[in-house]
């Protein structure tokens, strides 16, 4: 058994987005398979954008910092679900990463450079978005992509970090949405 945190990232906390469904059918595959599942909506969290250093180095967590990082200690696997705005993560998800990986609880820092503190754990990253997905992976290198894995999930010591990239999300057929579903049972059922 696997314990999976899934943290839903669509900024809208309204349920009829294509990532709430992923997220759905993620959960059902892995608790079917016998894994804990824990589901975090992002969209449904008090998030406090950090503004300054006196901030982000307060011991003074606010509630979403503390929740998210019990959930994150509980976990093995990491599935970070959200749609690609404007290049990129969006900002409130980017917010929660922000507000709960912070040193000390994500990773070490002192004179002689830094320690990840979240060694042995694995991550799935699933990005919808408009465009094809090979345009995203190919003609813009999958850039916000590669930063997320490298320089937060890596960083903190989360490996390995695979990647999901789901383009022509809203192909008005439906097939590709209806594969993107099928794909996130089947990880969800292997825990990947």
């Amino acid at each position: 058994m696997t314990n999976i945190l899934i943290l839903q990232g669509h900024p809208d906390p309204e349920k009829s987005h294509l990532c709430h469904a992923i997220a759905g059918e993620y959960r059902t595959a892995a608790l079917q398979s016998g894994h804990h599942v824990q589901v975090i909506s992002i969209a449904d969290q008090d998030i406090p954008f950090l503004r300054s250093k006196v901030e982000w180095e307060s011991d003074d967590l606010p509630q979403v910092a503390i929740d998210g990082q019990a959930a994150v200690s509980a976990a093995d696997h990491i599935v970070l679900i959200y749609p690609l705005w404007m290049g990129d993560i969006p900002a409130i998800v980017k917010a929660w990463i922000e507000q709960v990986l912070r040193q000390g609880f994500a990773f070490q820092m002192d004179q002689k450079g830094w320690k990840a503190a979240l060694s042995g754990k694995s991550a799935r990253v699933i990005v919808t978005m408009g465009m094809p997905g090979f345009a995203y992976r190919f003609f813009f290198l999958a850039h916000s992509l590669r930063s997320l894995d490298r320089n937060i999930l890596k960083f903190c010591g989360i490996r390995p970090v695979r990647w999901s990239i789901f383009g022509n999300a809203e192909d008005p057929t439906g097939k590709a949405q209806a594969g993107f579903l099928e794909k996130a049972a089947e990880l969800g059922s292997a825990a990947r």
